[in-house]
């Protein structure tokens, strides 16, 4: 094991005969970065979920709605991107730069392969300011103290804590509800968190394959009601409109005017919460 050049003591070497969330949803996105390993797993969920790249995509482009959201609305401008993923189009900072080009971000992974990719998230506006820790949600303490958060973003001001497709990962025995409260108790009133979460609620029985085949390939992976993912948000006030299918959350704010997508076309929640 080796020490991550950007803080940390997670393993920096990228084993590609294992599956990993980020490879696999890179895949999902039409990326590069991902190997047979990660292929297979995708294929085997796209059999029980034909358009699993269509929701993926569609989980994505709520991030960018989301960030024009609060930049332009709530007037937002620090942002805690964890579970980053392999930087593709639209990262947060690029959105939100757009609207205020001295917005700052800090983007948190565990995978290597997003450690390798990490000066592409580090290609900032020169009036703001973007970092990348190599760090593992598990441990919210391992983000929150280390020095390039506090050098990036002032945590006397709110900061919007992006957890987009990541809590899935987290089992209820890993208490998820404690590791969100943890982060939230560490930045001030007004700030905002903001989660998309997979469900069973729309297909169980298509659900419960895909649990089971990234199960199988040792990922852990909890789809939850939208009762449950509603508990991820306890101490914050969800804003308009609520915790709603992804698809459907102020389909107005994309970058490219489209229909409205059907409710049910992505199987995931979606809300923000503001912490009052």
């Amino acid at each position: 094991m080796s020490d991550s050049p950007f803080g940390g003591h997670l393993p920096i070497e990228i084993d590609t005969t294992v599956a990993h969330e980020a490879r696999v949803y890179d895949y999902w996105l039409g990326g590069k970065e991902n190997y047979p390993a990660d292929r297979a797993l995708g294929d085997a969920i796209a059999q029980h979920v034909p358009t699993i790249k269509t929701m993926a995509r569609a989980n994505r482009a709520f991030l960018g709605r989301a960030v024009r959201h609060l930049v332009a609305e709530a007037g937002i401008t620090q942002f805690l991107d964890i579970g980053t993923g392999i930087p593709t189009a639209g990262n947060t900072h690029e959105v939100a730069q757009v609207l205020d080009p001295g917005a700052r971000v800090v983007y948190v992974d565990k995978d290597p392969i997003v450690l390798a990719h990490a000066r592409a998230l580090m290609a900032s506006t020169p009036q703001g300011r973007t970092r990348f820790i190599h760090a593992d949600l598990h441990d919210p303490r391992s983000i929150l103290d280390h020095p390039d958060l506090a050098a990036t973003l002032d945590l006397s001001e709110p900061v919007a804590i992006m957890l987009i497709a990541i809590m899935m990962y987290f089992r209820d025995s890993d208490h998820p509800s404690d590791i969100i409260a943890t982060l939230l108790d560490a930045v001030p009133s007004g700030s905002y968190i903001v989660i998309t979460h997979p469900t069973a609620d729309f297909a169980p029985q298509a659900m419960a394959g895909v649990k089971a085949a990234a199960e199988s390939s040792g990922i852990p992976f909890e789809p939850r009601s939208k009762s449950d993912t509603g508990k991820l948000f306890a101490g914050t006030t969800l804003v308009d409109p609520g915790l709603v299918p992804v698809a459907t959350w102020h389909p107005e704010l994309t970058d490219r005017p489209t229909p409205v997508a059907d409710a049910e076309s992505a199987w995931y929640w979606a809300g923000i919460g503001r912490k009052p």
